[in-house]
């Protein structure tokens, strides 16, 4: 555990760029007729119906829809970040907003430090938050690594600090403070959440634990109905969901 949380981060840009998924499996039949949209309930919208998962992802729409789409995802993945921008504004409107499909983002900390401590301040706030910060996360993603090559040196001295220190002196080198203050969460709630270590252990172990469960070796992984598919950008992956019903 504490391993993964002293992952090196001299070259997490290097890292990002080798470690991407490039692809994955074929999946099983995906094929199913024109599934009727599920309304929900009076005054809601399902795109702002959020609940945590007994994965510890956060799902995102109708928990009971018949097309269930998970992403493991680096919060510090470029192909994640184009998955994002491209994807999520349709994913959402479209198809989750219908009650058909349902959205589950579970962090895959594929590059150690840095993207648990990402991960831990989108998880600062409210759960119906992290998943539109994430989004943010990826929309600037250059601007957030750009410091961990820059300031390389002064990341790693950080991390010599108390275990309780660290993760807060890692994000004030990286400038993650402002960042996140300018989206409702404090310097202070951040310093406290990166103080969590038992929460910050956490999502190491969701991410050691998870990928040998679900054989996940790299981001994006996408999965419809439990079966990985072979897309990892918007484009491939919505004519799968439409020949699942999604239409």
């Amino acid at each position: 555990m504490i391993k993964t949380l002293r992952f090196a981060i001299a070259a997490p840009l290097a890292l990002a760029l080798a470690s991407c998924n490039s692809g994955a499996e074929e999946p099983g039949s995906l094929e199913g007729d024109a599934i009727a949209a599920v309304p929900a309930p009076a005054g809601s919208a399902w795109r702002d119906t959020v609940q945590v998962t007994k994965y510890n992802g956060h799902l995102v729409g109708n928990p009971d829809a018949p097309i269930k789409l998970v992403e493991y995802g680096s919060l510090t993945c470029p192909t994640c970040a184009r998955f994002s921008v491209e994807g999520v504004e349709p994913l959402m409107d479209k198809y989750v907003n219908s009650g058909v499909v349902s959205f589950e983002l579970r962090n895959f900390a594929l590059h150690g430090t840095v993207d648990v401590v990402l991960a831990r301040l989108a998880r600062c706030s409210s759960p119906e938050a992290v998943v539109p910060l994430s989004d943010q996360i990826w929309a600037n993603l250059e601007t957030l690594l750009a410091p961990l090559q820059t300031n390389a040196a002064a990341l790693e001295a950080a991390m010599q600090q108390p275990m309780e220190q660290r993760f807060g002196a890692f994000a004030q080198v990286a400038g993650y403070y402002d960042f996140f203050a300018a989206r409702g969460i404090s310097e202070d709630q951040a310093r406290s959440c990166l103080a969590d270590i038992p929460a910050m252990e956490q999502l190491a172990e969701d991410t050691r634990a998870q990928g040998e469960e679900f054989s996940i070796t790299g981001t994006p992984t996408l999965m419809v109905n439990g079966q990985k598919v072979d897309a990892i950008t918007w484009s491939a992956l919505e004519p799968i969901l439409q020949r699942a019903g999604a239409r």
